[in-house]
């Protein structure tokens, strides 16, 4: 494979993973300013808010369905066309909510709508998240940057926030009542415009090498998501048990941090705008962090040493977010989402070394998807929780430092398989024993 090839590979998923999170970010920008009194309006303004976010929430409900869905056919029919399928579905879900009508005009169907496109979006970016590096780390792998590149893949997540947030910015700068008649509208559907660039792009790739090599000997199991949990179950379980902690700390430094703001005297909008530049410093350092898996050739490691500075990190950030001090502040982020970074940097080369290349996608996808639900979907909610029920952020940080604890303990029980001649070791005999 040539350098060129690969930086198209890896370039084509980013721009792949940057639209799928634009897109699921602005989804829960509007939830939050907007739907509620588009879609909920016979509710008064706290529950309409309120029914508008628990749309946001199904996403993350439907993401074990949608690994499960994806990983099953790019095991069968290949990745590519995967995940040509779920930038489709990505961008027609998110281009049709930017142009479904109101309560006021189609009545209770406009919420109805609104919670199936919800859940074309979760199902989507489930099958993108894992397929997008997945794709990268098999066309990269020989070459011998797979984490550099898969780094690179990583940070569409955080490309997509600020691509969402930038989008947001802009169009409320629009007087009030011309932004909630359509200039809300204007970011979902300009996904259309983005799509189209990924689609372009992504049509021109071939198939990953792995892929086509599996298909060629045959081994493209019936029921991958089944063989997986029969053979790899305690795989499986440990990538469920490590991804947890990714999402409960993103989504804390990124949700949760606005609502302690005002208990520490900061402003909402200073947090915003400290996330903002630290997720526009990930974009370099995820890649960095790949790139050194790839200079060590350990990635585990590295993988685990994020987890480390994820579990003493919450006891340095609270302290410094208590000072009110922006600089003091923006160094309490830095060290919380720099162990993130370290952390979601190496995944994409240390996750598919654990599983055979004809399982590799449903293992992945749904095991990050289950992880990602227990994490994210609850984090904002649980740490709100523990901080009113005890008065203390202690509780909150303890919360956090338990589920890296325990996540960095599973990886050193996570070893890289050695070769494709294991590819059906039975683990389920060792559960057994």
């Amino acid at each position: 494979m040539t350098s060129a090839h690969e930086r198209r590979v890896a370039l084509a998923s980013l721009i792949g993973g940057s639209i799928e999170y634009y897109e699921f970010f602005i989804y829960g920008l509007s939830a939050s300013l907007v739907f509620g009194k588009l879609f909920f309006p016979s509710a008064d303004p706290l529950a309409g808010t309120l029914l508008a976010l628990s749309t946001f929430a199904v996403a993350f409900l439907a993401r074990p369905v949608g690994g499960w869905l994806f990983g099953h056919f790019g095991d069968r029919i290949g990745r590519r066309a995967v995940l040509i399928l779920t930038l489709v579905g990505m961008g027609g879900a998110t281009t049709l909510v930017g142009l479904l009508p109101g309560y006021g005009a189609i009545g209770v169907a406009a919420p109805i709508l609104l919670v199936v496109l919800r859940l074309v979006q979760g199902l989507s970016v489930a099958g993108e998240t894992t397929g997008g590096f997945l794709l990268t780390y098999e066309h990269t792998e020989r070459g011998g940057r797979p984490g550099l590149f898969t780094g690179a893949v990583s940070t569409g997540n955080v490309v997509g926030l600020l691509l969402a947030n930038g989008a947001f910015f802009l169009v409320n700068l629009l007087p009030e009542d011309q932004f909630l008649r359509w200039g809300w509208r204007l970011p979902f559907l300009f996904s259309a415009v983005l799509v189209g660039v990924g689609l372009y792009i992504r049509t021109k790739l071939a198939e990953s090498p792995d892929f086509a090599a599996v298909k060629a000997a045959g081994r493209v199991s019936r029921n991958p998501a089944l063989e997986v949990v029969r053979r790899h179950p305690l795989r499986f379980l440990g990538v469920v048990l490590v991804t947890i902690p990714q999402s409960i700390f993103f989504y804390v430094a990124s949700v949760f941090s606005l609502s302690y703001a005002p208990k520490a005297g900061v402003a909402a909008s200073t947090v915003s705008l400290i996330v903002m530049v630290i997720c526009a410093l990930l974009v370099v350092a995820m890649p960095f962090f790949g790139w050194l898996g790839d200079r060590t050739g350990r990635p585990r490691v590295i993988f685990g040493a994020g987890l480390v500075v994820m579990a003493v990190a919450p006891f340095v950030w609270f302290p410094l977010f208590d000072t009110g001090n922006p600089v003091l502040l923006f160094l309490g982020f830095a060290v919380l989402l720099g162990g993130f970074a370290v952390n979601y940097g190496t995944q994409g080369m240390f996750y598919p070394q654990l599983f055979p290349a004809h399982l590799r996608y449903s293992a992945i996808g749904v095991s990050v998807a289950v992880g990602g639900v227990l994490g994210g979907a609850f984090a904002p909610l649980i740490a709100i929780w523990l901080l009113g029920t005890s008065g203390s952020w202690v509780p909150v940080a303890c919360y956090m430092t338990g589920t890296a604890t325990i996540a960095a303990v599973t990886t050193l029980l996570l070893r890289p398989r050695t070769a494709d001649s294991a590819a059906f070791v039975d683990e389920s005999a060792a559960v057994r024993s």
